[in-house]
C-alpha cells in the first residue's frame, strides 16, 4: 500500500467518524426536543383539567362570597388568559399566575365555614388539589427534560451541532414573579 492510499483511508475514516458523531448528536437533540414536547403535552392535560374545574369552583364560591367579586373575577380572567395564550412563554407565565389565583380562591374559602362544609365545594376543592399536585409533578418532569436538553444545547461539543441546526435553549416552567412565591395570607 502506498502512503497516499493510507492517508486517504485515514481521512475517510475520520470523515465517517465525524459524520456518525454529527448524526448521533443531531438525533439526540431531536429526541430531546420531542421529549420536551411530550412533557409539555402531559402537563397540558392537567392544565386543561384545571382549566375546566375552575369555573365550577368559582360558581360554588360565588354563592357564599358575593363580596369577594374582584378575586373571583380575577381568577376567571387569569383562566381565560391561560386559555388564550398565543405562544409557549406566554402560556407558561399565564399558567403560573393562574396557580396563584387558585391559591387565593382557597384562601377566600377559609373565611366561610358554611362553604368549607359544602359537599360540592369539598369535592371540587379535592379535585383541584389533586390536579394541582399532578401539575406540580408534570412541571418537575418537564423541567428535568428541559434541563437535559438545554445542557446538550449549551455544552461543547454538542453546542456546535445545536447551533448549526438552530436548536435553542428552551424555557423552564417556573414561578413568574416573587409575589407568587409568598404564602397566601388569610385574615379573619
Amino acid at each position: 500500500m502506498s502512503v497516499g492510499l493510507i492517508v486517504l483511508i485515514v481521512v475517510i475514516a475520520i470523515v465517517v467518524i465525524l459524520l456518525l458523531w454529527v448524526m448521533g448528536t443531531y438525533n439526540s437533540l431531536v429526541r430531546g426536543k420531542n421529549g420536551i414536547e411530550e412533557a409539555f403535552s402531559t402537563m397540558d392535560v392537567y392544565l386543561k383539567k384545571r382549566f375546566d374545574l375552575i369555573p365550577n369552583l368559582v360558581e360554588t364560591v360565588k354563592g357564599y362570597a358575593a363580596h369577594e367579586k374582584e378575586t373571583l373575577e380575577k381568577t376567571i380572567a387569569m383562566r381565560n388568559a391561560a386559555g388564550n395564550a398565543r405562544d409557549f412563554n406566554e402560556r407558561i407565565q399565564s399558567e403560573s399566575a393562574l396557580s396563584g389565583a387558585v391559591r387565593n380562591l382557597f384562601a377566600i374559602a377559609e373565611n366561610y365555614p358554611d362553604l368549607k362544609a359544602n359537599q360540592n365545594f369539598l369535592e371540587l376543592q379535592g379535585q383541584l388539589r389533586g390536579c394541582e399536585e399532578d401539575i406540580a409533578n408534570a412541571r418537575k418532569y418537564y423541567n428535568a427534560v428541559v434541563r437535559r436538553f438545554n445542557d446538550r444545547v449549551m455544552m461543547f461539543p454538542s453546542s456546535i451541532i445545536a447551533g448549526m441546526f438552530h436548536f435553542e435553549k428552551q424555557p423552564m416552567f417556573e414561578v413568574a414573579n416573587e409575589a407568587e412565591r409568598e404564602n397566601v395570607k388569610v385574615s379573619f
